[in-house]
């Protein structure tokens, strides 16, 4: 036989005879008439079409159908209790499940942050993509917040400064003169940069810096990966690229690092621009 739906007040109903002793006490326990906590009893033992209770004299009493039945409504009630208790402390911020982008190398800054946030009933599900998908996901809900490079502007998001870390030139060693170049002192030469759209927060912050001091130089073949890139400054012809610190920089054969002057990279926490409990919680993580 299909039947409909058990309710929560059917049971809550229930429940509140079971511990007055009569549904007179339950009624004024509920703050609603008699015929109400009748009806919803009725309702319920039509649902599981069974009788709840012997209603042969003054008292209600539990029929054997009803004593078995009530450990597990007791259960029921307080699942269904936890989760309301849950989902006010997942409301106001309090704990959950927060979906966080996160980059490669980020050292002990992050690490810190995720035990903070773990200490205050937040747990982090971590996802690692490229920069343009992590800003993406942040601006359609599928990610909580993103740590971001050089991510300076994202139109409908909030972007908070976290920390900044130095900016490297490798370039071939026979041209490694200055201990302390600037961008403009390159830009004679090649510059190995990846395609903007893997990348574009970092490739406008480079040519952005190039363009404020009128010296953009010519492109390069573009930056693959760090091992290859090094190895093709080395051995082909003369070009450069900026890179930044995500573990120790690696030993090259015929290539020089030298830290820039400026510009500085400056890593951001990205959040959706409405301001929300969680994403307090986060800024306070990351700023502790």
């Amino acid at each position: 036989m299909d039947r409909g739906r058990v309710e929560f007040r059917q049971l809550e109903a229930f429940l509140a005879v079971v511990d007055e002793g009569g549904f007179g006490r339950a009624a004024q326990r509920l703050h609603i008439v008699q015929s109400a906590v009748s009806q919803q009893v009725k309702r319920l033992e039509r649902e599981l079409g069974v009788t709840l209770f012997d209603r042969t004299g003054r008292q209600a009493r539990l029929s054997a159908a009803g004593e078995r039945l009530l450990p597990e409504a007791r259960a029921v009630l307080a699942a269904v209790r936890r989760t309301r208790e849950v989902a006010a402390r997942v409301a106001s911020g309090a704990e959950g499940v927060v979906r966080f982008g996160t980059l490669n190398g980020p050292g002990d800054r992050l690490y810190r942050a995720l035990a903070r946030l773990d200490a205050s009933g937040l747990r982090v599900r971590l996802d690692q993509s490229t920069p343009a998908r992590r800003l993406a996901a942040v601006r359609d809900g599928r990610l909580d917040a993103a740590l971001v490079r050089a991510a300076t502007d994202a139109p409908g998001l909030a972007v908070v400064p976290v920390w900044t870390d130095p900016l490297y030139v490798a370039l071939p060693t026979a041209l490694a003169d200055d201990e302390r170049p600037g961008l403009a002192d390159f830009a004679d030469l090649p510059l190995r940069l990846a395609p903007r759209e893997d990348n574009p927060p970092f490739h406008d912050l480079i040519t952005g810096a190039l363009r404020a001091v009128d010296r953009l130089p010519p492109a390069g073949p573009p930056f693959t990966t760090l091992q290859r890139t090094l190895a093709d400054i080395a051995s082909g012809p003369p070009s450069w690229t900026v890179v930044y610190r995500v573990t120790d920089l690696p030993p090259a054969p015929g290539i020089t690092f030298r830290r820039l002057a400026d510009p500085v990279l400056t890593t951001s926490l990205v959040l959706p621009a409405a301001p929300s409990p969680v994403s307090r919680r986060l800024v306070a993580a990351f700023a502790g």
